[in-house]
Order: structure tokens, then sequence, then C-alpha cells
């Protein structure tokens, strides 16, 4: 059975998806349960129970919750029964996915300049000099590449600060909270949105979503997912860490 994408918790709807988790536990001898299909607090305790004994994909310990999310799923049915994303919903995202992809690579020269050939073209798009932090730059010169392509206006804002971004965008906006309940209404082509602190940011394009976790491409960054590093990188991040949101465009 595959992930449906969201998380499945107490009073879920869905019986035969209950069912399956409900049968899964039983097997693995967790629960006193009888695989009614209805998820209630025996079946939210197994799930606990099941969580406190056992480790994601990664090696990591799964957050004692007793809901079923991405990562818990992944372990009780296989990391194949996890559906993986990699299609844009449209063409201006489709496109600008092909830009980032495409800038994978470019590094600051020197490093730790904020500067370079390349850099210095991400920053002049949004009107910014040289040195400055340019995750948010790197963004609007990927869609405004696609936007002349397409021949249409770029409907980002046009601004190298990831929070005036968030703030000022007439994209649609999607909540953390909103996609941690529901991965689905994470695509390719989203921007996501950090708050690092204060009025700063961090900001990159998501070129898939895995379950719980999606797949990005970020400038400004490094291979440990700086917000301020020495290139454009390809790298992975939990939905849930996400602590603005995510806005797509059409």
């Amino acid at each position: 059975m595959k992930y449906p994408n969201r998380i499945i918790k107490e009073g879920e709807s869905n019986t035969g998806i209950v069912k399956a988790i409900q049968k899964k536990l039983m097997d693995l001898n967790i629960g006193d349960l009888q695989g009614t299909g209805i998820y209630g607090t025996k079946t939210r305790n197994a799930v606990k129970l099941f969580q406190a004994t056992h480790m994601d994909q990664f090696g990591n310990p799964l957050e004692v919750d007793g809901n079923v999310g991405s990562l818990t799923w992944a372990s009780l049915f296989g990391v194949d029964s996890i559906v993986v994303t990699e299609l844009a919903p449209n063409a201006l995202l489709t496109e600008a996915l092909k830009v980032a992809v495409t800038q994978i690579g470019v590094m600051e020269d020197p490093p730790g300049s904020n500067k370079g050939p390349v850099v210095d073209q991400y920053l002049a798009s949004v009107a910014l000099p040289p040195g400055l932090f340019w995750c948010a730059a790197y963004v609007y010169w990927c869609f405004n590449k696609a936007a002349v392509k397409l021949n249409k206006n770029n409907p980002l804002v046009k601004t190298g600060h990831v929070m005036t971004h968030w703030n000022k965008t007439a994209g649609k906006k999607i909540l953390t909270a909103e996609a941690i309940d529901k991965p689905s209404l994470i695509k390719p082509g989203h921007i996501f949105m950090m708050n690092t602190g204060g009025s700063s940011g961090h900001t990159g394009i998501i070129e898939k979503v895995d379950g719980g976790f999606i797949h990005t491409i970020e400038g400004n960054s490094n291979n440990a997912g700086s917000r301020n590093g020495i290139g454009v990188f390809r790298l992975q991040r939990k939905i849930s860490k996400i602590n603005r949101g995510f806005i797509e465009y059409k």
C-alpha cells in the first residue's frame, strides 16, 4: 500500500488505511488490536510503541507521537511505499526548475565572499550589488529566466530579502502546519521559506517531494544546508523544518 501523502491519526475516516496499519502492527505482535479499521486510543498507543522501538530509513529514532507520517509509514511498509512527486504543476514552475538545475555547482569566487561572475548576476537581477546574501536573488533569477522564455511577467517579488518576499507575495501561500498534515499540497517548483531569526531567512526551489521530505535546489548554501554558504547545491530537508511555509506561482 502506498503512503497517502498525509498524516494518519486518531479519527482517520479511511478504514482501509487504518486496517492496513493495524494488520501490520498485529503481524509484529505490537498492541492489543482487532483490525477494526477505527483509529482510536488502542491503535494510537500501538503506533507509539512501534515508534519507540524502530528507526526511520536513515537510522534515526522515530518521533513517538502516535501518528503515522511518512517516516513511520516507510518503517512499517518499506521505503518503496512512499510516493515521490517529481512533476511541477504548471509551465512556469517546470521551466524555473529546468533553469535551477543548470546552476547546480555554481560557486562563489572567492568562496565565502558572496561574489563571483554568476553570483553577481543573481544579485543584479534584484538590483543588489555583489557581496550580499543571495539565496532569494537566485530564486528570482531562475524564475525570471523562465518567465522570459515563456514570454510572461515574472510573478515573484523583486527582492533579495526572504521575509520581504514572503510578506509581499501575491502567490499562493501554504503554511508549514498544512504541509505537515498533507505533504501532497507541496509540489516541485514551489518555493520554500524559512525564518532564521529576526527578519533573516533562507529560501530555495523544491525539485521533488518524497513523503515528509523535500529535495531542493538552493543558492548561497552548502552541503550542510547553510543560509550563507558558498554555492548552489541540491539538498534534502524535512517539511516540518521549514518553519515559515511554501509559495506556489502560476
